[in-house]
């Protein structure tokens, strides 16, 4: 089953970083976002990987080709989508990078690579958010549910403190600084999808997030797992520093791939 990396955004929430590289190359721990994703799906035995490249996608390129020992294989194929495959040569991983266009929203990006996916189920992901969201767990309940698309969803955590009113509208009954909201749920950034998927997306500038996935559900075909567990996305530089200091502390816990948090394998 192929893994779909969406690395093309252009992150201006996290310019400090993003003005010479990609958001999926801002490293954590010493390595980039993108590779602690890598690795997290290589934990549960996916190795194929299909990567979109949009904003400074040749940073990606450089990335892939200074640090690992590859075998290269540049192509165009019959649509002239460009494409770059590596082979790793100590952990049989394929990596595909495939240029898809700077300007283009994520559900372009996904059509613009329905050629390396084929017609079967697949992966995807976004190449700034990292978890320890139970992959085999998810998609067995994909499968249960016989549907075309299923997400994770997760319980966020308020970016402000929330203050609760008894009968007195101006006093304070109760404080909480940024908890966790219970009753909302949201996308998490985890999907499986059925080939299905991309005969919804009609063009570049279709974002998955709106068309594609609002019709899956009119017709009764999303799913959500419910995930309770580590998850984090990395918006700002705020994210970063928060995501560094779970890495050095030994508290990564999307970290599953080593005994020894804090040493880069």
């Amino acid at each position: 089953m192929k893994v779909v990396i969406l690395a093309g955004g252009f992150g201006t929430r996290l310019s400090e970083e993003t003005k010479n590289k990609p958001k999926p190359l801002v490293e954590i721990g010493g390595m980039p976002i993108l590779w602690h994703i890598i690795k997290y799906y290589e934990s549960y035995g996916f190795n194929d990987f299909v990567i979109c490249l949009g904003y400074k996608g040749k940073k990606i390129i450089e990335f892939f080709a200074t640090q690992f020992m590859y075998n290269l294989n540049s192509y165009k194929n019959s649509n002239g989508l460009e494409t770059i495959i590596y082979n790793n040569k100590f952990n049989n991983c394929k990596i595909t990078l495939a240029e898809t266009g700077q300007q283009t929203m994520t559900g372009g990006r996904l059509k613009k690579v329905a050629p390396l996916i084929q017609d079967t189920t697949f992966l995807l992901t976004y190449g700034d958010v990292i978890s320890n969201v139970n992959i085999d767990k998810s998609i067995l309940f994909h499968k249960e549910q016989n549907v075309k698309a299923t997400l994770t969803t997760i319980n966020p955590q308020c970016k402000y403190g929330v203050l609760s009113f008894g009968d007195d509208k101006n006093k304070v009954k109760l404080f909480k600084e940024k908890p966790v909201e219970k009753s909302k749920w949201v996308n998490g950034g985890y999907y499986i999808f059925e080939p299905d998927i991309l005969e919804l997306i009609d063009g570049e500038t279709i974002s998955l997030e709106h068309e594609p996935l609002q019709n899956l559900a009119s017709q009764q075909q999303l799913a959500a797992f419910r995930h309770s567990g580590f998850w984090a996305s990395m918006e700002t530089y705020k994210d970063k520093l928060h995501l560094e200091n779970l890495w050095e502390s030994g508290n990564a816990e999307w970290a599953v791939w080593t005994d020894s948090i804090g040493k880069v394998l």
